[in-house]
């Protein structure tokens, strides 16, 4: 646990350096990264091109007003249809969906401009990691992956805040529960170093008092959630979203 809070406080500080010019890497070294970066980021392209074509599309029939509520993430957001109707009280204008499904945080962070910054959002909500970790990356690639999905968001929308919803536990992964909640840890202590930013923790209540995720709450896949599983994340994140 030592070892994750000194990893989180170094990449906030290198972070924090970059932001502040005061990090030069070599010329040789950004340019192999910013290369790194583009290839990374046309793969990604290549391979979700169905659900970006549909957002595409989405935003020619009606492209949504500045200032809003986006939601990001992987299979939990996109599947949650009712969405927009779930928080219309919390905010009138409606939500911006941009959940796809088998996507990782690696992801959302390369498409940070593409899926939330177009949209110059009041609030993000990003919901992603578990895919990563079933993939095999570690608590901390995870936890760099959150960071460079903020750092892009704060880099033209400075103002804009930003809340991860903690990783669920979902059954089929129960075997990752460990790696979840270091997930979880390290990217709230990260967090709480990023200013305008909150962790929304909806890990605990989605466990039952056997310390084992609610089954109730859960499809048949043990994977995807079920109504009351919704409703159940909807009761945790209403009270973080405000009216502007």
């Amino acid at each position: 646990m030592k070892t994750a809070l000194a990893a989180v406080a170094l990449l906030a500080a290198a972070l924090s350096a970059s932001a502040q010019s005061s990090f030069f890497p070599q010329e040789s070294e950004t340019a192999a990264a910013e290369a790194a970066a583009a290839r990374d980021y046309l793969a990604a392209k290549s391979r979700w091109h169905n659900e970006l074509a549909a957002f595409a599309r989405a935003d020619q029939e009606r492209f949504p007003a500045p200032g809003g509520v986006v939601f990001v993430g992987s299979s939990t957001v996109r599947m949650w249809t009712r969405l927009s109707q779930d928080f219309a009280q919390q905010v009138p204008g409606g939500v911006v969906n941009r959940g796809f499904g088998g996507s990782t945080l690696a992801d959302c962070a390369l498409f940070a401009r593409d899926l939330v910054v177009r949209y110059k959002p009041r609030h993000v909500m990003v919901y992603a990691g578990d895919n990563d970790l079933a993939e095999g990356r570690t608590p901390l690639q995870v936890l760099d992956s959150f960071a460079r999905f903020a750092n892009a968001v704060r880099a033209e929308l400075p103002e804009a805040r930003i809340s991860f919803i903690s990783v669920k536990p979902s059954p089929s992964r129960e075997q990752l529960l460990p790696q979840i909640r270091e997930t979880n840890h390290v990217i709230s202590a990260y967090l709480n170093l990023l200013p305008n930013s909150e962790f929304i923790d909806i890990y605990t209540p989605m466990l039952g008092a056997d310390g084992r995720p609610r089954p109730e709450l859960f499809r048949s896949d043990k994977l995807h959630m079920t109504d009351e599983g919704y409703r159940l994340w909807h009761a945790v994140i209403a009270p973080h979203l405000q009216n502007p």
